[in-house]
């Protein structure tokens, strides 16, 4: 009975996005794996997420130690809706996903070239981490900390 009533685990992170090919890239530049992609539709889709004539296309990226997937959604219909994607980092709901990396001025390199930009500077927290938030495709915020030795 106990073992039900606790939490297992986060399954994974999900994103709306328009260009799921610029997504997938962004995020395969970051380090992680396509793990699959499908289109999913029917009765049992608009049931669970509470819309009409769903037909969504997905890609699933795993992080390498395999503990953490994220699930990039781009709707065909109905067509998703823009909250903005300029939206300061303060803003209500989902507002950022943060990956530890082992070296961040690489990482933030890598991440210029494809587009993203910096929010703010990269940055010590006391002697702990280093940490930069960036803004990639479509105005997803990802944040990368670097932990120092």
């Amino acid at each position: 009975m106990a073992r039900r009533n606790r939490l297992l685990r986060i399954d994974n992170v999900g994103i709306v996005v328009e260009d799921l090919k610029a997504a997938i890239a962004f995020f395969a530049e970051l380090g992680l794996e396509l793990e699959g992609q499908t289109t999913v539709e029917g009765k049992w889709v608009d049931r669970v997420v509470g819309l009409k004539d769903v037909r969504s296309d997905i890609a699933v990226m795993r992080t390498p130690d395999g503990d953490c997937k994220l699930e990039l959604s781009s709707f065909q219909k109905p067509a998703a809706i823009s909250a903005g994607s300029s939206a300061p980092v303060n803003t209500l709901g989902m507002g950022r996903i943060m990956f530890a990396v082992g070296d961040i001025e690489e990482a933030v390199r890598r991440l210029e070239a494809r587009g993203a930009t910096r929010i703010g500077e990269l940055t010590q927290y006391e002697d702990i981490y280093r940490l930069c938030y960036m803004r990639g495709p479509e105005g997803i915020i990802v944040a990368l900390a670097e932990e120092i030795q």
